[in-house]
């Protein structure tokens, strides 16, 4: 057992020193939810706390642990996981020791963990998951790793590797938390119905809620829980209503945004914007050509407006209008002139197309009402959001 911190610290950097550790760039015990019929299939993993590019000390205490349990860590693979059980949680404790009186409230999380599984070990399943490179997961356990790293705002959107994560995670019934197994639903059907124990579903899908592992901020509401997937990202002060709107996973907010709308996998909302009701922002998969799209500041999309195309800041769509990546928009001379002033540095002509206009600031667009022609121009309205209500 380490007896001071001192001597806690001369241990840590001896397990460091050691020819065959690898600190690894994210780490996190979860508890595994796992399949009935096939026990070796990996439902769900729940991470209290994870560990992103932080905590090495942390890292260093949970790998020597395993090691002294016997468990041998592959550290030349991108990740590793293991099933943890006393032997882990006993000597993980017997390094903590010098901490385990102070682990309480903020302090020392990964040390609070270690306290909590010693009463807990044995009675569910746990597992410990270390992230050693960014490349496409290879489990269950580091596809969830990496979606509380972006849902936790630890990580970037658009900045991991999540290739290949649907063919990892299983299509489940979900009842409130718990993943169910299709198979097992229709396996016991008729005794679930006969008993009246068939559970609520919820949904049927490869990810969880985002509400059913994350706590927002404060000032952020969502007011249906199924307009958020799991690995979206919402900043403080992010309103999402019920309705038409919709956050896949790695898309989001990022500041106080009003979203009536779908922000698709991979799009990205600034500070102060406004997705109108039914409005689409188009993800990489659905119309971009494999390009994320990114939307600024104070901009404005109006209802049942499709963006599939980068904007700047304080630029307005008007309802209903698409804006695509090779749309075709006319400017007047007036609209050259009043753009060119705000955008400087941009090229600025009487016929773009969408993307064009990625990175300029303070468009409008609109649609002739008697051609049908879409026109870009000035925009001379603040997009602005209630503060009140953010």
């Amino acid at each position: 057992m380490i007896q001071s911190k001192d001597e806690f610290k001369k241990y840590i950097d001896s397990v460091k020193s050691s020819n065959d550790y690898k600190e690894p760039i994210a780490f996190g015990i979860a508890r595994v939810d796992l399949g009935v019929i096939d026990d070796s299939k990996t439902l769900q993993a729940i991470y209290p706390l994870i560990n992103w590019k932080e905590n090495y000390g942390s890292a260093a205490v949970f790998i020597s642990a395993l090691q002294k349990s016997g468990v041998v860590i592959d550290f030349k693979s991108s990740e590793f996981v293991a099933d943890i059980d006393a032997s882990f949680v006993r000597e993980a404790m017997n390094i903590f020791a010098p901490f385990l009186a102070e682990a309480n409230g903020e302090a020392h999380k990964n040390v609070q963990i270690i306290k909590y599984l010693e009463s807990l070990i044995g009675s569910e399943d746990y597992r410990v998951c270390f992230i050693f490179e960014d490349v496409a997961p290879k489990s269950v356990e580091s596809v969830y790793l990496k979606l509380y790293a972006l849902s936790s705002a630890k990580a970037e959107l658009r900045s991991l590797n999540l290739n290949g994560a649907f063919g990892l995670l299983s299509n489940v019934a979900w009842s409130g938390t718990t993943p169910i197994e299709l198979e097992w639903l229709r396996a016991n059907e008729i005794e679930l119905k006969l008993t009246n124990n068939y559970p609520i579903i919820d949904s049927v899908d490869k990810f969880p809620r985002y509400l059913q592992h994350i706590i927002p901020a404060d000032n952020t509401r969502i007011l249906d829980s199924s307009k958020v997937r799991m690995g979206a990202q919402l900043a403080a002060g992010t309103t999402v209503m019920p309705g038409a709107s919709y956050i896949n996973f790695n898309a989001g907010t990022q500041g106080a945004v009003m979203v009536e709308g779908r922000i698709s996998s991979s799009a990205i909302v600034g500070e102060g914007s406004d997705v109108g009701g039914g409005a689409s922002i188009l993800g990489v998969l659905s119309g971009t050509d494999g390009i994320p799209v990114s939307i600024g500041k104070n901009t404005l999309l109006g209802a049942n407006s499709v963006t599939g195309t980068a904007l700047g800041d304080g630029c307005i769509v008007d309802a209903g209008i698409t804006i695509l990546a090779g749309t075709k928009i006319t400017l007047n001379e007036k609209a050259i002139k009043e753009l060119k002033d705000v955008n400087p540095q941009g090229d600025i002509t009487s016929l773009m197309k969408g993307k064009d206009f990625a990175g300029l600031n303070g468009v409008h667009f609109r649609a002739n009402s008697i051609s049908g022609q879409l026109q870009a121009s000035r925009s001379t309205r603040e997009v602005k959001l209630n503060t009140e209500l953010h």
